[in-house]
């Protein structure tokens, strides 16, 4: 493994309470991990942790086995890219780029060698001279990229580098960046809320709430087989729809699982149909289970808004959960009135 998190805790000065407490993480090298999880979950205070930017209250951070838990962030050869691009406005792209590395002891046609290569990688070749006012919200990015790179890091710690952007060129960057990524073969640790981003660029997922890991694994295990009703409801555009049982227990299904064609096995019940949405590929619709609470259908299929429908879900498309919210092996199901018992 690059990096260890062992026994993880950190507590902001005045508070009693700890963000993140006996937090434990291995990050493969060459990776492509991806820290995800809502906002206030603690994702980006464990990677500022990971550079030196936040300080540890207890445990240990390791990389390549030495210990850097309390060692300068300038001393661990992480490379660390932000959301708001933190480049120098009065420097040309070439001037950015070379600044960080005259601290490095290279000669200047060393320098010059290294900044055509990773001006090459990133897509700014043409664009040395320019300065970041004469740049795109993208292009800044890129500059930002290209000053990490130069350093040649052991990993590059990314926080939320594409939110700024808008969605076509946020989409554009994503792209970029999964292919830098298989350009270079070195770790990426990158924190982001947007599940696309993860599920679409990462290696690894870590799924984060309230400081705490629910789910290490990758893209497609974390989407296809959540450990828990958290993650379950997270990951999906839109979440599983789960509902409690009448012993407590808790079952789910994908909202693309719903049907209105009847099934030889598996639940099936009415309910009233609030909003549809159209989404382009199919329908995004809203339902109510009397006295159940509400649902999310995904369907090619227009449905009409104000009216009842039968809906049911194939045995075989079924999760369940024990009552501590965890994946358990499934249980028997029988009718409606034995598995929906509580709101969503």
């Amino acid at each position: 493994m690059l990096i260890n998190l062992s026994n993880i805790k950190k507590v902001y000065p005045g508070s009693k309470d700890p963000v993140i407490e006996g937090l434990n993480l291995a990050i493969k090298e060459g990776s492509f991990t991806v820290l995800l999880g809502p906002s206030g979950c603690g994702k980006t205070t464990l990677l500022r942790m990971i550079a030196g930017l936040e300080s540890v209250t207890g445990g240990s951070i390791s990389l390549e086995g030495e210990n850097i838990t309390n060692m300068e962030p300038g001393d661990r050869n992480l490379a660390m890219v932000f959301q708001n691009y933190a480049i120098y406005p009065h420097m040309t792209v070439k001037g950015n780029i070379e600044f960080g590395l005259k601290n490095y002891q290279m000669t200047k046609q060393q320098r010059e060698e290294r900044i055509k290569l990773v001006m090459e990688l990133t897509g700014l070749t043409g664009f040395e001279n320019r300065m970041p006012n004469q740049l795109s919200g993208g292009q800044r990015q890129r500059v930002a990229l290209a000053r990490a790179i130069s350093k040649s890091p052991k990993a590059f710690l990314m926080d939320e580098p594409l939110s700024n952007l808008d969605a076509k060129l946020r989409n554009q960057m994503r792209s970029e960046l999964i292919q830098l990524y298989n350009k270079m073969g070195t770790t990426f640790i990158y924190v982001t809320h947007d599940q696309t981003e993860a599920l679409t660029m990462a290696t690894d997922i870590v799924v984060m709430k309230d400081g705490k890991i629910m789910q290490y694994d990758t893209p497609e295990n974390v989407y296809s087989n959540p450990a828990n009703v958290f993650v379950a409801q997270f990951i999906g555009d839109p979440g599983m729809d789960v509902f409690q049982t009448t012993d407590d227990q808790f079952i789910g299904f994908k909202p693309r699982a719903l049907t209105t064609e009847p099934v030889a096995e598996g639940v099936s019940f009415d309910a009233n149909l609030l909003t549809t949405e159209y989404l382009g590929y199919d329908y995004q619709m809203t339902f109510e289970v009397p006295g159940k609470g509400t649902l999310v259908m995904r369907n090619k299929k227009k449905m009409t808004s104000g009216e009842a429908y039968r809906l049911s879900v194939p045995l075989e498309d079924l999760y369940y959960f024990d009552r501590d919210q965890n994946r358990c092996e499934p249980f028997p199901i029988t009718g409606l009135k034995e598995v929906f018992h509580a709101d969503k």
